[in-house]
C-alpha cells in the first residue's frame, strides 16, 4: 500500500491569484486586521501616527501593532522570530501584506534604571539617585494631560561611573514624579492595608494571569525600563481579550460588530 505523497517540488504550480486568498474567512487575523485599522494612532499618541513629509517613510504604526498582537496571540515574542515568521507564515504575509520588518524595527529596548531606586526626599522636594547625587525640581510638563514634576542634576551626572547603566540621555538622567504621586501613594497604602479585599481580586484575576502566563510563555519581559515593560504588559491583555472575545462570539460576527464602529 502506498503512503500519501506531497507534490513533486518542482512542478510548476500557480499561487493564489490575492493575497487575501492566504487565509479563510473566518480566521482569527482577519479581526486583528479589522480592530487595529478601527484605532486612530493620533488619539493614541503612537510614534510616526503621520508619515513623514520628507526622507525615507517609515512603517505604519498599525501594521508594527498588527504584528505584535499577532505575536502574543501566538506565542511569539521574540523579535527576531518574528521577523522570521514575517516572510514565510501565510498569516502573517496576509496580515502585513507582505511587508517584512526586520528584527531591530521589532524590538523596543530601554536600558535606564527605574525610577523606583531614586528615593524622594518630601521636604526638600528632590531625588536621590543610586549614586548618592540629589536631583533637584526643574519644571513641570504635560504628557497625554497628565502633570510631571522634572527633576534633574546634569551636573552630577556628567562625572558619575553609573551613568551608562542609568541613561542614555548625553546630559544627564531625569525623574518625573506625577503631580498627584502624594495621591497615588495613599491609595497604594489603602491597598495595602486592606490585603484581604486584594487577596479576593487576585482570585477573580487567576485566570486570565494564568493563561497569559503559563499557557501563552508570558513569564518574562523583553525589554526593559517601566513604560516598555508596561507596553509588553497591555499588548500581553489586549491579546487575551481579543482571544476571550473570538472565543465567545467568533471570528465572522465579531467582524461584522467591528465594522460597524
Amino acid at each position: 500500500m502506498a503512503y500519501i505523497k506531497g507534490e513533486d517540488r518542482r512542478q510548476i504550480t500557480f499561487s493564489p491569484e490575492a493575497i487575501d486568498d492566504y487565509v479563510n474567512e473566518d480566521n482569527p487575523v482577519r479581526i486583528i486586521d479589522q480592530f487595529v485599522g478601527s484605532l486612530s494612532m493620533q488619539e493614541l499618541c503612537f510614534l510616526r501616527a503621520d508619515p513623514n513629509v520628507t526622507g525615507r517613510p517609515p512603517y505604519d504604526p498599525r501594521d508594527l501593532l498588527r504584528l505584535y498582537l499577532y505575536g502574543y496571540m501566538n506565542r511569539i515574542r521574540s523579535s527576531r522570530r518574528l521577523e522570521t515568521e514575517a516572510g514565510r507564515n501565510l498569516e502573517l504575509l496576509w496580515l502585513l501584506q507582505r511587508i517584512k520588518p526586520d528584527f531591530k524595527t521589532i524590538a523596543i529596548e530601554n536600558p535606564e534604571f527605574h525610577s523606583n531606586k531614586f528615593q524622594y526626599d518630601k521636604e526638600n522636594n528632590c531625588y536621590v539617585c543610586p549614586a548618592g547625587q540629589t536631583l533637584y525640581f526643574s519644571r513641570i510638563r504635560k504628557v497625554k494631560d497628565v502633570q510631571y514634576q522634572v527633576y534633574k542634576n546634569y551636573r552630577a551626572c556628567r562625572q558619575c561611573r553609573l551613568k551608562e547603566n542609568c541613561t542614555k540621555n548625553q546630559k544627564g538622567r531625569t525623574v518625573n514624579r506625577n503631580i498627584d504621586q502624594d495621591l497615588l501613594d495613599e491609595i497604594q497604602l489603602r491597598m495595602n492595608e486592606n490585603m484581604a479585599l486584594y487577596a479576593k481580586r487576585q482570585i477573580m484575576a487567576e485566570h486570565p494571569f494564568g493563561t497569559i502566563k503559563r499557557s501563552w510563555g508570558f513569564n518574562y519581559f523583553l525589554t526593559r525600563g517601566i513604560e516598555s515593560t508596561r507596553a509588553e504588559t497591555h499588548l500581553a491583555f489586549l491579546a487575551y481579550n481579543l482571544r476571550r472575545v473570538i472565543n465567545i462570539l467568533g471570528v465572522k460576527e465579531m467582524i461584522s460588530r467591528l465594522a460597524v464602529i
